[in-house]
């Protein structure tokens, strides 16, 4: 296996990618997928072998989740819908803001009940324009929060009973409380990250209830106990950390993602590795990657 590591983040994809974000494992393959937003490209990091595979796509893809029917469902431009990697296909399912057409979709992921939640965006960075989606497993929508300039996560306790969600450039982890019907209540402030630490950006929670939080502008990932008190910082060679998540066969090995977006020529100097996909052996089991039920 490359790339042995005992706690440190080591490249094992120096991409150069625009945007790296939306890292997801897949387990059946022992691959991690990844994107690159700006680029259009979707990556696959195959862990035992260290084989790399790409696809472009015209979608402007931000998220991707597994199917449990098989495939993948992607968060877009476009809205929602089901991807073919090597055709560029996409069978939309719904577009849950044609009155936004300014915006794109951002950061999702799903729970252990099979839906799919992510957050919009206005793609100028400029307009409080985002919200934050459901689309259940009948392929109904629903909004279910609003008032985001840009929105990441977001990330579910495991329990299931508490999702997470980030305002990013208020700096603000947000808590919901999260019932058996999807329903959100309870919305109040769970950290705040300081300005000298950066924007939170994507995130995962651990099977210890740990959520790790990836500091864009910040050289850091992380690690908060639900309390919101910190357990531990993990620095990075790189400033613009955008997500990550947990992989491997014992779902003890963090991925993450990072970007050169918004770098000077002389930080992508000091950064050479901004971009890449990284990986941390943390100790920790995460959680298994959540499948669309639909």
């Amino acid at each position: 296996m490359p790339n042995e590591i005992n706690g440190e983040a080591v490249c094992v994809w120096p991409a150069d990618a625009q945007l790296g974000e939306g890292p997801t494992w897949v387990a059946s393959e022992g691959a991690i997928y990844w994107l690159d937003i700006k680029k259009g490209e979707i990556h696959r990091f195959h862990l035992e072998t260290g084989e790399r595979r790409s696809w472009s796509s015209s979608r402007t893809v931000s998220s991707l989740v597994r199917r449990r029917a098989g495939g993948f469902l992607a968060a877009t431009r476009d809205g929602f819908g089901f991807l073919e990697l090597d055709t560029d296909e996409f069978d939309c399912i719904v577009d849950p803001e044609p009155e936004r057409p300014g915006n794109r979709m951002n950061d999702g992921k799903c729970d252990s009940v099979g839906r799919f939640w992510a957050g919009s965006m206005d793609d100028g960075e400029a307009e409080i324009s985002g919200a934050l989606y459901r689309l259940d497993p009948d392929r109904a929508v629903a909004r279910v929060d609003d008032g985001y300039g840009i929105t990441n996560g977001p990330a579910f306790s495991p329990d299931g009973k508490t999702l997470y969600h980030t305002s990013t450039l208020d700096r603000t982890v947000y808590a919901f409380d999260l019932a058996g019907d999807g329903t959100l209540s309870r919305k109040r402030v769970f950290v705040q990250i300081p300005e000298d630490a950066g924007y939170p950006d994507g995130m995962t929670t651990d099977k210890e209830g740990g959520l790790w939080v990836a500091h864009f502008a910040g050289h850091r990932l992380t690690r908060f106990l639900p309390d919101g008190s910190i357990e531990r910082v993990v620095q990075m060679p790189v400033a613009n950390v955008t997500s990550c998540a947990f992989g491997g066969p014992a779902l003890d090995m963090l991925f993450v993602t990072t970007a050169r977006k918004g770098l000077s020529e002389e930080d992508l100097e000091l950064q050479p590795l901004a971009g890449g996909l990284f990986r941390i052996d943390v100790g920790i089991q995460g959680l298994p990657a959540g499948e669309y039920a639909g």
